[in-house]
């Protein structure tokens, strides 16, 4: 498997938040899991952004994440809602809970990360044998837009401005991007500017397209119930944005 390789990205989470300052999908994920049911599972949990939210709903969650910095900055959250929150270092193609969960969900793009067919099929291996018989999995990713895919890889594109939760400053984000064609991977070098000093950070993002995303799943044993567009619950079609993926596994319907 090829490694995940986003380690400086997800180093600090005080600076994670500052930048995804985004909630528009707790509602999708708290109406689901009240009608599937808990435990829940979410993989790739960062900094709790998702989990704390449903947490303080009243449901029993557990988050995993693959970076020291995002769990930390999860645990304090949950300490300051004064939630009991299992937050666990893993990778998500290589954990062993000894648990099983009604739902678990891979949110905000973080599939993108795993590059390459083994680190694919060990995480969804992983999803079916932590999940109960009648338990979903749930995957949220963008639908990839070629207009983005193709821009010219020498210009800069403004990304965001927001406030640097270190200083009494805004930090500006501009970035870059090549998209190479064969390994479906975009290359994208994100350059922090913050007062006079600029940041590079590489965010190397595994494109999905709707059929294959669709078709690993139903390789590694999972039947699509629905297929969403938005948090909205919109029925997915070539106009959407989002790939949100409710799943079942196939051997226990």
């Amino acid at each position: 498997m090829k490694r995940i390789d986003h380690k400086e990205i997800y180093s600090d989470g005080k600076s994670y938040d500052a930048l995804n300052v985004f909630d528009t999908d707790v509602p999708f994920y708290s109406k689901l899991i009240a009608k599937y049911g808990q435990p829940i599972l979410e993989l790739a949990c960062g900094t709790g952004r998702i989990t704390v939210p449903i947490a303080k709903k009243g449901f029993e969650i557990v988050g995993i994440d693959i970076s020291e910095a995002m769990i930390n900055e999860a645990k304090e959250k949950a300490a300051e809602a004064k939630q009991d929150i299992e937050f666990i270092e893993a990778d998500i193609r290589d954990f062993e809970l000894n648990q099983k969960f009604s739902v678990i969900f891979l949110p905000f793009n973080s599939i993108c990360h795993l590059h390459d067919f083994e680190s694919i099929a060990s995480c969804f291996s992983c999803v079916k044998k932590h999940l109960k018989p009648d338990g979903r999995f749930v995957i949220d990713v963008f639908k990839p837009d070629f207009k983005i895919l193709l821009r010219d890889k020498n210009k800069r594109y403004e990304c965001a401005d927001y406030k640097n939760p270190y200083a009494d400053n805004h930090v500006k984000l501009t970035e870059t991007n090549w998209y190479n064609e064969a390994d479906q991977i975009n290359q994208v070098k994100w350059y922090f500017e913050i007062g006079e000093k600029e940041i590079e950070q590489d965010l190397n993002m595994r494109m999905f397209y709707p059929q294959e995303l669709d078709n690993y799943l139903r390789f590694a044993g999972f039947e699509i119930e629905e297929k969403f567009g938005d948090y909205n619950g919109s029925i997915f079609t070539s106009d959407s944005s989002k790939q949100i993926i409710i799943s079942g596994m196939r051997n226990n319907k």
